[in-house]
């Protein structure tokens, strides 16, 4: 078997000296596990970085094998980010999601194209609120949609604005889950927002299929909440 290609790095680990494991997942195939390999020189390792995209040409002598992968860089996308650690473990996080809910060999342009539009979100002024909203699309993608509206009840305040809580614990709810749009009053608010929408990761799908909570969503919930005071004031919301 033998095929060409476009695809991300999600995952690379090391299988003998020279050599890796990788995975990519690719517009046609969709996710690919196949051998890099010469993957420790100059060449390949300064580039062979999770969440780059590749054009990829992939060999394999019959499907009960492990074929193996030449490739060539056909966009960088980590290090346009190396010097934001928030936007970094977001592409970590993005890549592991991938590799966690996507089923081998199985092709879904949708997750692609979403997995192509990572990057002109992090590179967008409200970048954490539209990478919430990346991450639902993506559950929607692998058939994990949810509706806020439908767990929560409205109340309007004496200022007339409008507030929603979860119906059975009273818990705040953000406006932009509810309402789907981009108009936030404060960081706190996202903060709650990414929270909510890990906790329906991990309750909802997570332990429906037996697998653990990826820790590179807990590292990027952990460093956003721990921004400084100015760094939340100069986050565009």
């Amino acid at each position: 078997m033998n095929w060409q290609d476009t695809g991300f790095l999600l995952s690379k680990n090391k299988y003998s000296e020279n050599n890796s494991i990788a995975e990519f997942y690719t517009k046609n195939h969709g996710k690919v596990t196949g051998v890099i390999y010469g993957s420790t020189s100059k060449k390949i390792k300064n580039y062979l970085l999770i969440g780059n995209k590749f054009h990829l040409n992939f060999n394999s002598k019959n499907d009960s094998k492990v074929g193996y992968f030449k490739l060539e860089i056909d966009q960088v996308v980590t290090p346009l980010f190396m010097d934001d650690k928030n936007k970094l473990l977001s592409i970590s996080y993005a890549m592991s999601l991938i590799k966690l809910l996507t089923v081998e060999d199985q092709q879904n342009e949708n997750v692609f194209y979403l997995t192509d539009n990572l990057k002109n979100i992090l590179n967008h002024n409200k970048w954490l609120l539209e990478f919430i909203f990346w991450e639902l699309s993506f559950y929607k993608c692998v058939g994990y949609d949810i509706e806020f509206k439908d767990y929560v009840s409205e109340e309007i305040g004496s200022n007339g604005n409008k507030k929603y809580f979860v119906k059975s614990t009273k818990k705040n709810v953000p406006n932009f889950l509810i309402d789907k749009n981009f108009e936030i009053d404060n960081y706190n608010e996202l903060l709650i927002g990414f929270k909510i929408v890990g906790d329906y990761l991990e309750k909802t799908i997570l332990k429906t299929i037996g697998i653990n909570y990826p820790s590179s969503r807990s590292n990027l919930y952990t460093s956003i909440k721990n921004l400084s005071l100015f760094d939340q004031q100069n986050m565009k919301l």
